[in-house]
């Protein structure tokens, strides 16, 4: 399968935010995660007033892909109706530093505004287990 544009792939991660249900925050998120065959797996936030179950649209788009099987991956496009393009929360820099961390990471918003950057600068300085003794 042949990989998305930039636009598309925001388009998917807009798509999928759609379905978010954030009644607590009103903050609607959505991902399109690809993976390195050109297979797009997408997410939405799911709030919990237990804010530890909440689940973000970033990590729901990774779990899918890994419960089905992938394993690398390229692009993750995150999409919210901020100001500006907000980035993955910590919970989600530590999953994509686990499982995708050669990803290029795509911020958008809705009025159009993208920023890029990687999950490696996101979260610099962090450790992963293969880097044990």
């Amino acid at each position: 399968m042949p990989p998305l544009t930039q636009t598309e792939l925001i388009a998917a991660a807009r798509a999928a935010r759609d379905n978010a249900l954030a009644p607590w925050s009103g903050v609607l998120v959505g991902a399109a995660l690809e993976a390195a065959d050109g297979t797009v797996w997408t997410g939405c936030n799911i709030e919990s007033p237990t804010v530890i179950m909440t689940c973000c649209a970033e990590r729901t788009a990774l779990f899918k892909a890994l419960t089905e099987g992938k394993r690398h991956f390229t692009r993750i496009a995150v999409i919210s109706d901020f100001q500006h393009p907000i980035p993955p929360c910590g919970f989600c820099r530590q999953a994509l530093l686990e499982y995708a961390p050669d990803c290029e990471v795509i911020m958008a918003n809705l009025r159009g505004d993208v920023q890029m950057t990687t999950v490696a600068a996101l979260l610099p300085a962090a450790y992963r287990i293969e880097d044990k003794c």
